[in-house]
């Protein structure tokens, strides 16, 4: 019990705890010193330099973001479209790719501190093209040795797991026991296997049962990133999906998957063209594309992939950020290929998709979901939520509003406007979930002895404002976040504080 001698650094009083555990909300104090929660109580005494009066408001824990890509965080340092979604801790190095010297990059907190936390997975794709570039092949036995050195240093270096990007280049190119090897490595440190899997369309069955096959032959957690259900054919059968990843835990295999709350994923346009064309680098990819008869076979492969997904142009598919043309960003292919070539056949499509790549690419959004599966998805208690998004800067491009928004539409839409979740059961998998299932530490609850990294924000009226056609609107309704027991944002403004962490793996941080 507190006493009127102690002392405190943040008293928050008159708050409405959802604190982490999926427990119904209560009513109490939380006392804050030295980053840490040092009490909580129905009404506490002592002594506080800051006092917050949280009449009205929820506070919970600080929302950890397990799927970030946010590589060049140390650029742009505030986070702000992240900690404007109430997230306090990020994990990056997702969907295979990520930096290849956990060890410096996290060090780079010592000369510029950031307003977030920050964990790192080591990546399957980066350590592939490190050892072996953009090879179509299986590795021999000293590029295997030598990316199995790269993840046991990564670990080592404080990585809290492996990551893929199965249906990335060279990602795409490793066969299963490839990754298991390197999952392996990863399970004898602790960690976790996190895959951005081989196909999220017509074989997202198969993609899933590999991931668990996976898991289960290296022996070690699997996470599912931002799991969706990408093809019309499957519209409505999220549940059987689901299913496979109910049995695989049934089994006693821990599986959880992210995600995000739209319907509309964001990657790069060269993901849309055929894994052959790419290997070798780009410079392959353009010797290629320049022959006429492999141009033409592109091409047909192409419409091969639409009509398989029961589509019959490519409107589904918007450009976020396109650098030789502005003009084209948030438009789909349709309109851009009419704009260009002052036509729309579909013919005209795939070359012009072709030519933006050879242009230097362009960012994407791809329309493939449905709500109802979203929600499903959302429902399961494995499931926690994700942005799958960077640091934004403000007016870039028209990027996926997920960056701006995608934790308050999970608190607006989904718990208030839709029920789809209980507002506690929200919290749960935006803190405790992600934490326990990433071995953060003592984050992602409001109990005493935990890190101080908190939200406070008002459940009536917390929504998402940024749209696919106007992106750059930060939430409303976030009121206050703490980093360790330091206000980073107050009064729904940037204070300048940035007091966050670097997370490494929990061995290597108890060896620090």
């Amino acid at each position: 019990m507190s006493t009127s001698s102690e002392a405190y650094d943040v008293l928050i009083r008159n708050a409405r705890i959802v604190d982490g555990t999926g427990n119904p909300w209560f009513r109490a104090e939380v006392a804050i010193r030295d980053g840490y929660i040092v009490r909580v109580g129905r009404k506490l005494t002592g002594r506080a330099t800051t006092v917050v009066d949280a009449r009205g408001h929820i506070l919970a824990p600080g929302f950890i973001d397990v799927h970030a890509h946010v590589e060049d965080i140390f650029r742009y340092p505030e986070a702000e479209n992240f900690i404007r979604m109430g997230v306090t801790t990020l994990v990056t190095g997702n969907c295979g790719s990520s930096v290849t010297d956990v060890g410096a990059f996290l060090g780079r907190y010592g000369e510029t501190p950031l307003t977030v936390n920050l964990a790192t997975l080591i990546a399957h794709g980066s350590v592939r093209a490190a050892v072996m570039n953009y090879a179509n092949r299986e590795p021999t036995a000293e590029e295997l040795a030598a990316m199995k050195r790269l993840v046991a240093k990564a670990m080592d270096d404080g990585a809290v797991g492996l990551s893929t990007g199965l249906i990335y280049v060279p990602g795409s190119f490793a066969k299963t026991d490839e990754i298991v090897a390197l999952a392996e490595v990863v399970a004898a440190a602790g960690g976790l296997y996190v895959t951005h899997m081989r196909n999220e369309g017509n074989g997202v069955l198969e993609a899933i049962a590999e991931a668990i096959t996976i898991g289960e032959r290296a022996g070690l957690p699997v996470d599912i990133s931002h799991l969706k259900v990408a093809t019309p054919r499957l519209w409505g059968q999220a549940d059987r999906a689901l299913e496979l990843i109910r049995a695989a835990r049934a089994r006693g295999l821990e599986v959880t998957v992210d995600q995000y709350a739209y319907t509309a994923s964001s990657t790069s346009l060269e993901s849309m063209l055929p894994d052959w064309v790419l290997a070798g680098g780009r410079e392959e990819a353009l010797r290629r594309l320049a022959d006429a008869t492999l141009r033409a076979q592109v091409k047909e492969e192409l419409k091969a992939n639409l009509k398989a997904k029961t589509r019959e142009d490519f409107r589904y598919a918007v450009v976020a950020f396109y650098g030789a043309n502005a003009d084209y960003n948030g438009k789909n292919l349709v309109e851009v290929t009419r704009l260009a070539q002052g036509t729309d056949d579909l013919d005209a499509q795939t070359e012009q998709i072709l030519v933006m790549y050879e242009q230097g690419g362009a960012g994407m959004i791809y329309h493939t979901m449905r709500e109802d599966d979203v929600a499903a998805i959302m429902r399961e208690p494995f499931t926690m939520v994700a942005s799958d998004a960077g640091v934004r800067k403000l007016g870039l491009g028209v990027p996926h509003p997920r960056g701006y928004g995608n934790n308050a539409r999970v608190l607006g839409r989904f718990v208030r406007e839709l029920g789809v979740l209980r507002l506690e059961d929200a919290v749960r998998k935006m803190t405790s979930l992600p934490a326990q299932t990433f071995r953060l530490g003592r984050r992602g609850l409001i109990q005493e002895g935990f890190i101080a990294d908190l939200v406070l924000f008002d459940d009536q009226t917390v929504q998402d404002n940024a749209t696919y056609n106007d992106p750059h609107h930060f939430p409303t309704g976030i009121q206050a976040v703490f980093v360790r027991g330091v206000a980073v944002l107050q009064d729904g403004r940037l204070t300048g504080a940035r007091p966050g962490q670097a997370i490494r793996r929990a061995a290597v941080e108890e060896a620090r």
